[in-house]
C-alpha cells in the first residue's frame, strides 16, 4: 500500500471537532452554493493532512455515523446535506499546491480552490490546467467528475492532466487505508486512478491530494509540465433584446447558434480558442446574451466578429457589444462579474444538465421558445444555456478515462434560481416540465445516441434517477458514465466494500 504523504511537523494535533455550538460549524453549513439544502450533521471534522483525514473517517465508521465530504460547497445536488449524514469532512484546510520532485508533477491539495489553483500554477511556473469557469469551487469534488471550463476547446478536460490522485478508502474491517494511484500501466491501482477521471466524488473514498502532468510530458522543471497559460484573454459580450425576436427569429437565432457549433468544434478548428455560453434568458428577464472568451490574442477579435455575424445571420443585429483584453490570472480569479455574482444569502437552483452531439433539433427550439416565454408563470431566474464544448475535449477515447462523454459539442443546461422559499414548487415545476418537453421522444432524459451524449455528473440531477421524471428506461448511471458503469461498479466493490461513500447518485457496486 502506498505511503501517504505526512506534514513536516510529526506532532501534528488532532483535527478541529465543531459541534453545533461552535461558530465555525454554520460558517461550514452556510458555505454551499447551492442554498435549497441545508445540511444538520452532529458535527464537522476540519482536517489538515492526510492523517486526520484518516483519523476522522475511521472516527465516524466506528460511530456507526454516515459521512460525507466537503470542500468547496458547490455540489448543485444534497448530497452533503443529506438527513442521513451525521459527519461532514471538511478538507478545505487543505490548501498546499507544490512541484513534487519525486513523481514530477505538481500536486494540489483537495481543499484549494481552483480560483487559488490557478493562481498559484502562475505565479510560480506560468502553467494552467483547463478547470471550471468559477474560482470559488473546490478542487476536491470538481476534479474527479471530469472538470471542464473556459479552456476546454483548446485543452481538454483537467482530468486528461492527471497523474496521480491520494484517496483516504475504508477496508472491510473499518480502518482507514491512504492510496496513491497513478495513470502507469504498471500500477496495480491504477483502476482507482482511472474512477477519478471522471466518475465523480463521494463514491470511493475521501480525495485528499492530485498530482498533474501533461501525458508526455517529463523532466525536473515544473514549468513544462503543464501546458503555458494564455498570452492574454479577451472576453466578449452581445446581446439580443426579447422585445426584438419572436417564434420566427427565435428558431432562426438558435438554429444559427447550433449549426456554428457543429461546424466549429474539432480540435483543428480555427475557433478551438473560442470558448462561448449563450444565455437564453426567460422573456421576462428581456434580453438574450452570448458571451465568451478567446485566447487567440491579436486574432480575437476577428473571431468575435465572425461569430456574431454568423450568429446574426437574418436577425437584427445584437446590441451592447463589449470587449476588453486582460491577462489570464486578472480574467480566471474573476471572470464575468455579472455571471457569477450572488446576491447577500446567496440563491436557490436547480440545473438540469445534457450534452448534445448535434443542435437541437426545431421542435425542440420551438419548445424552448414556448416554455421561455410562458405568461402564465413567473420564473425570473429561469434560463437555457448552451456552452461550446468540444475541440480537444474530443481527442479523447471515451474509455481512456471515466468521462464518456467525448463526442458533445455542446453542455446545455435548463436552470432555475429563487430567492423565496415559498417561489420553490413553481420554479421546480417549470424547469422539469421544460427539460422533459425537450427530451419527449427520448423518454424525458439526453439518452446517449445520436444526437445525444447523456449528461455530466458535476452538474448532478437526482431527477434522472426518478421514474416519475426519466421514463425512458435507461438508468441514470448509463446517462452518466455510459459503457464506463460496469467498470466504476469493480472500482467501487474493490476499495469501498462497506459503501461508506455514498450519495443519492453515487455508484452502486455490483
Amino acid at each position: 500500500m502506498s505511503t501517504p504523504r505526512t506534514t513536516d511537523d510529526a506532532t501534528q494535533p488532532e483535527s478541529l471537532k465543531v459541534t453545533p455550538h461552535d461558530p465555525r460549524y454554520f460558517a461550514v453549513i452556510d458555505k454551499r452554493f447551492n442554498k435549497r439544502f441545508a445540511a444538520s450533521p452532529d458535527y464537522i471534522r476540519l482536517v489538515s493532512s492526510t492523517e486526520q483525514v484518516m483519523a476522522a473517517v475511521e472516527d465516524a465508521v466506528r460511530e456507526g455515523l454516515r459521512l460525507a465530504v466537503t470542500s468547496g460547497g458547490h455540489c448543485l445536488e444534497g448530497f452533503v446535506c443529506d438527513p442521513e449524514v451525521r459527519v461532514i469532512i471538511d478538507v478545505s484546510p487543505m490548501k498546499r499546491i507544490y512541484h513534487d520532485v519525486e513523481r514530477s508533477a505538481v500536486a494540489v491539495e483537495a481543499g484549494a480552490t481552483v480560483g487559488e489553483t490557478f493562481k498559484a500554477l502562475f505565479d510560480n511556473w506560468g502553467v494552467v490546467l483547463p478547470l471550471g469557469e468559477y474560482p470559488g469551487i473546490g478542487m476536491g469534488g470538481h476534479v474527479p467528475g471530469g472538470a471542464f471550463g473556459f479552456l476546454c476547446r483548446q485543452l481538454g478536460l483537467a482530468v486528461d492532466y492527471l497523474y496521480a490522485v491520494e484517496v483516504v478508502t475504508v477496508g472491510p474491517d473499518g480502518r482507514a487505508i491512504p492510496v496513491i494511484a497513478t495513470r502507469e500501466i504498471s500500477d496495480p491501482h491504477r483502476e482507482l486512478w482511472w474512477a477519478h477521471t471522471g466518475g465523480g466524488a463521494g463514491n470511493f473514498g475521501v480525495v485528499t491530494c492530485y498530482w498533474f502532468r501533461a501525458p508526455g510530458a517529463f523532466g525536473d522543471d515544473p514549468a513544462k509540465l503543464l501546458p503555458r497559460a494564455p498570452e492574454s484573454i479577451t472576453t466578449f459580450k452581445a446581446e439580443w433584446e426579447w422585445r426584438d425576436i419572436d417564434a420566427a427569429s427565435f428558431l432562426q437565432l438558435l438554429r444559427n447558434h447550433g449549426s456554428w457549433c457543429e461546424r466549429n468544434s474539432s480540435a483543428d478548428s480555427s475557433y478551438a480558442s473560442l470558448w462561448t455560453l449563450l444565455e437564453v434568458h426567460r422573456r421576462q428577464f428581456g434580453k438574450i446574451i452570448i458571451r465568451g472568451v478567446s485566447t487567440a490574442d491579436a486574432g480575437a477579435g476577428r473571431q468575435v466578429d465572425e461569430l456574431l455575424a454568423a450568429l446574426g445571420e437574418g436577425l437584427p443585429a445584437p446590441g451592447g457589444r463589449e470587449l476588453a483584453r486582460m491577462s489570464w490570472l486578472e480574467f480566471a480569479l474573476d471572470p464575468f462579474p455579472d455571471l457569477f455574482g450572488m446576491p447577500p444569502g446567496g440563491v436557490s437552483v436547480k440545473v438540469k444538465d445534457a450534452l448534445l452531439k448535434k443542435r437541437l433539433d426545431d421542435r425542440q427550439i420551438g419548445v424552448a421558445y414556448e416554455h421561455l416565454t410562458r405568461s402564465d408563470v413567473d420564473v425570473m431566474g429561469g434560463m437555457l444555456g448552451f456552452a461550446s464544448y468540444g475541440g480537444w475535449v474530443n481527442t479523447v477515447a471515451a474509455d481512456a478515462t471515466a468521462s464518456a462523454q467525448r463526442e458533445a459539442i455542446l453542455d446545455m443546461a435548463c436552470t432555475t434560481g429563487w430567492l423565496d422559499r415559498r417561489e420553490e414548487a413553481a420554479n421546480l415545476a417549470w424547469v422539469r416540465a421544460f427539460y422533459a418537453d425537450l427530451f419527449a421522444d427520448r423518454g424525458g432524459v439526453p439518452v446517449p445516441g445520436e444526437a445525444c451524449d447523456g449528461a455530466f455528473i458535476n452538474h448532478p440531477d437526482t431527477d434522472l434517477a426518478d421514474p416519475a421524471f426519466n421514463t425512458s428506461g435507461v438508468p441514470w448511471h448509463t446517462l452518466y458514465y455510459q459503457a464506463g458503469y460496469p467498470r466504476l461498479q469493480l472500482v467501487k466493490a474493490r476499495w469501498d466494500p462497506r459503501d461508506v461513500f455514498r450519495h443519492a447518485l453515487s455508484i452502486r457496486a455490483a
